[in-house]
Parts: C-alpha cells; sequence; structure tokens
C-alpha cells in the first residue's frame, strides 16, 4: 500500500520556512479571533480548503486519513503512512499545517520531530486519560523534541476527560480537564484540546479554569458557532472527520442522482 522505507525527511522543507510557518501558526492562536480550521486529509482536500482566502491554516484529521487508507481510528494506520500523508500536505501549501497524530505512536517526542522533519509545525497529542504524571511528561518530551528542532511547535495538547466523561459527574470532569490543561501549559503547550460538546456553561468554565485564549475545542453537530466560541475566549475550534463526513455525504448524494439518471450539480466548480 506504501513505500516501507518513505522517510518524511527525504521531503523536507527548508529550515526557514519551518520556522516561519511555526510562528506564524502560534501567532494565529494568540490572536484575538477564533482560529477555525477546516480539516484536511489529503493533497486534493488540502488544496480546496486553502484555496480558500478566509484558511489561514490547516489541520489534518486523523480519523479521516486512516479513513482514506482503510484503517480504523486510534493509531491502527502505520505512523510511516501517517506521515507520509500529513507531509504531503505540508508540501502542497504554502501555509501552517497542523497535524493530528493521536497519542503520539508510543513516542511523542520522536513522533513529533519526525512530523517536523515532514514540514508538519503544530500538532494534537492525546492524553488518552494516562495518568497525569505520565500524560505532562509526554507534553514536556513533545516540547524538548521540538526545541531539538530549533521550532516553536505549536503543540495543541489533548485531554480526553470530557469525551471520556462515561457517568463521571461534569463538575469532577470539567475539574480534571482544567487541572490536567493548566500542567500541559506549564510543561509547554500552546493551547488544551477539549473535546467533546462543549457548550456555553464547559466552555466558559473551561477559559476560566485553563486560560483566555488557551482552549481549543471541535466543531460537532450542536455545537456553538465560532463567533461565539470567540466570545466567550476560546481561542481556536477544529472540526475532525465532520468535513470528510460532509464531503462523502455529498458523494453518495450525486451517485444517488447519477444511478437515477440525473446530472452533476450545475455548480460543481473546477479545482485545481
Amino acid at each position: 500500500m506504501h513505500d516501507a522505507g518513505f522517510e518524511p525527511e527525504l521531503l523536507r522543507p527548508s529550515h526557514e520556512l519551518i520556522h516561519d510557518r511555526a510562528d506564524a501558526l502560534l501567532a494565529l492562536h494568540k490572536a484575538p479571533e477564533i482560529l477555525t480550521l477546516v480539516n484536511v486529509w489529503d493533497v486534493a482536500s488540502a488544496t480546496a480548503v486553502a484555496d480558500l482566502p478566509e484558511t489561514k491554516a490547516l489541520a489534518t484529521a486523523s480519523h479521516a486519513i486512516a479513513a482514506m487508507y482503510g484503517y480504523e481510528d486510534g493509531e491502527r494506520i502505520p505512523l510511516d503512512l501517517m506521515l507520509e500523508a500529513v507531509g504531503r500536505i505540508a508540501l502542497s501549501t504554502s501555509l501552517p499545517v497542523t497535524a493530528d497524530l493521536e497519542g503520539g505512536y508510543g513516542s511523542p517526542g520522536e513522533t513529533v520531530r519526525r512530523a517536523i522533519g515532514a514540514g508538519v509545525v503544530g500538532a494534537n497529542i492525546e492524553d488518552q486519560l494516562r495518568p497525569h504524571i505520565e500524560s505532562v511528561e509526554n507534553v514536556a518530551e513533545v516540547v524538548k523534541a521540538a526545541e531539538a528542532e530549533g521550532v516553536r511547535f505549536v503543540l495543541n495538547a489533548r485531554t480526553d476527560a470530557l469525551l471520556r466523561r462515561g457517568d463521571r459527574p461534569l463538575d469532577e470532569v470539567l475539574e480534571d480537564a482544567i487541572e490536567r490543561g493548566r500542567a500541559y501549559l506549564d510543561a509547554g503547550a500552546a493551547c488544551v484540546f477539549v473535546p467533546g460538546l462543549v457548550d456555553e456553561e464547559i466552555a466558559a468554565q473551561l477559559v476560566e479554569g485553563i486560560g483566555h485564549l488557551k482552549v481549543s475545542v471541535i466543531g460537532v453537530p450542536g455545537s456553538l458557532s465560532p463567533a461565539r466560541y470567540q466570545e466567550l475566549g476560546i481561542a481556536r475550534i477544529s472540526y475532525g472527520p465532520w468535513p470528510q463526513r460532509v464531503a462523502l455525504t455529498a458523494l453518495q448524494d450525486s451517485a444517488r442522482t447519477l444511478y437515477a439518471g440525473g446530472a452533476l450539480p450545475p455548480k460543481t466548480r473546477p479545482l485545481t
């Protein structure tokens, strides 16, 4: 399916480009305007999104990339193949690219080092509710690896406290998310990603507990608008696998129309 000998470093953009893109991505997280990232999964989707003037940066979605190659989510896709995919996306654009690297594939620092070599300047790394100390050490490992590469890498440290809430009371879950988030920031993360359905009350508590412009959320059906999250002090919103699901829904709907004797949508645009 792929060249097992692929090394993203062979396609490495210049150090100056990587450095500049990392600084640009960090600045976008610090800006008062919320950073809206429409997740992509290959060069074609990256090009389509990057061509829009509103696009300031690109984010990949691990679930979507895994699905593209026929793998389930959860680090089932080989790391080499994931890095090849995000590396090709980074090479296809002049915009900064942040990658979803799941839990770091057992060695978050080394995984991020290789991702930087492929041109990636930011990443989500999941804590997967590992023990607190281990999770903080993983963040510190990523930061140390990026510093060794001379890049101000934008780590969007993800805590799964809300996503894996289970039967725990919400107050306990948010306390856990906030404690972890603060520790990740202290260890050098730029932002804290708290996936799950985040309403106004939860967003306000996360911002109060973790920090203004330090919280990242995911947009899912039922989420607040980016504008409202911005008012609440959220730094970033991304959409995970949902853009791919939107695209595949449109594909399936078009296929049904064509099978029924219909025509292609008249507003279909050629994409380069």
